[in-house]
């Protein structure tokens, strides 16, 4: 994977957030010189020896004026308006355009094995921006833009959930800390529900890979190699932990009886119900075959802990349940389970 072109220039739409602040590292080491296109808010003491230019992408494209980089790789374009500023800004500027998209674009989860060339969302309301709502749809919409200028010249990266130290969404965060708490865990009771990740350090240095090589088309990019259940994921949270860590897999009915949330409240989970069974479960197979490779699992479980340890006990929380909500809704499981 460390093979390809050094030495080339490449500028970064982002690059000080999660996996923005990876590909800066892997470009780092492998010899690229880079620059990096930021507001200056999110961690802007990193990287001080690398080039940054702080704008706003949306209008403020002008600092680009006059400047020349063989490949650009888009970490930061949620809004097709203003991802259609940088193509048209950028398109003789570099010769290569990546775009950070995301698996969902899809418009069918209840498929599973969905290849690239799977349909995808269309906006309802034209004039949207709105990236809570519509973010899939959105982010559909700005493939196109970047495919519409660059062509032959554009990489379109599809990732499934993004995981790793340095995580800003707690998704998979949340179970590394829990478990390292030790006890009883609440964890969903579908053992066989099919689990797909991505460590953001792999994806890292496969996009910058595939950079270096000039590769075009569109790829889902997501892991692990093989299938993995959730009951395979639990048992290796337990066994990283080293902790008396105890799950109590408690069944989908309670769940959506107390109103527990999906995805958000209780990461990794999405119910039955919502009949979404192909949304971690893509094919990652046309990237594999490009050389994508995925470290240990225990491996990016460890590296979250380890990151998580020095959490402060206030910390806010963006996923998983809280303390208080897991204990009572443990308590209740335990007077309502029928007991074995």
């Amino acid at each position: 994977m460390g093979e390809g072109i050094h030495g080339m220039r490449l500028l970064i739409l982002g690059g000080t957030k999660f996996l923005g602040r990876y590909l800066v590292e892997a470009g780092l080491e492998r010899g690229h010189e880079l620059t990096l296109l930021h507001r200056g808010q999110t961690n802007p003491d990193l990287f001080p020896n690398v080039e940054k230019i702080h704008a706003n992408r949306d209008g403020k494209l002008d600092v680009l004026n006059g400047r020349q980089w063989d490949a650009v790789i888009d970490t930061s374009g949620y809004v097709p308006r203003v991802v259609k500023q940088a193509v048209e800004k950028l398109k003789d500027a570099v010769s290569h355009y990546t775009f950070v998209s995301s698996i969902s674009v899809y418009r069918d989860f209840t498929t599973l094995g969905l290849a690239e060339d799977a349909p995808k969302l269309e906006l309802e309301d034209v004039f949207s921006e709105d990236i809570e709502h519509s973010y899939g749809a959105l982010k559909a919409l700005c493939e196109s833009e970047v495919q519409a200028v660059f062509g032959e010249r554009a990489l379109v990266v599809r990732p499934g959930l993004i995981v790793g130290p340095h995580d800003p969404t707690d998704r998979f965060t949340y179970w590394s800390h829990r478990f390292a708490k030790g006890g009883d865990v609440l964890v969903p009771s579908d053992k066989f529900a099919s689990l797909q990740f991505i460590d953001v350090r792999d994806l890292a240095a496969w996009i910058l890979t595939m950079v270096e090589r000039r590769v075009s088309g569109v790829f889902n990019a997501t892991g692990p190699g093989a299938p993995l259940t959730m009951a395979q994921f639990m048992a290796a949270c337990v066994d990283v932990s080293a902790k008396d860590a105890n799950p109590v897999w408690v069944s989908e009915e309670f769940l959506l009886r107390h109103k527990v949330g999906e995805w958000v409240e209780l990461p990794l989970w999405i119910s039955k119900q919502t009949n979404w069974p192909g949304f971690m479960a893509a094919s990652n197979q046309k990237a594999m075959a490009t050389g994508l490779t995925f470290r240990p699992l225990a491996q990016t479980i460890f590296d979250t802990m380890e990151w998580g340890l020095n959490f402060p006990t206030d910390r806010p929380w963006k996923a998983g349940l809280s303390r208080e909500r897991e204990r009572q809704l443990l308590t209740a499981w335990s007077e309502e389970a029928p007991s074995s």
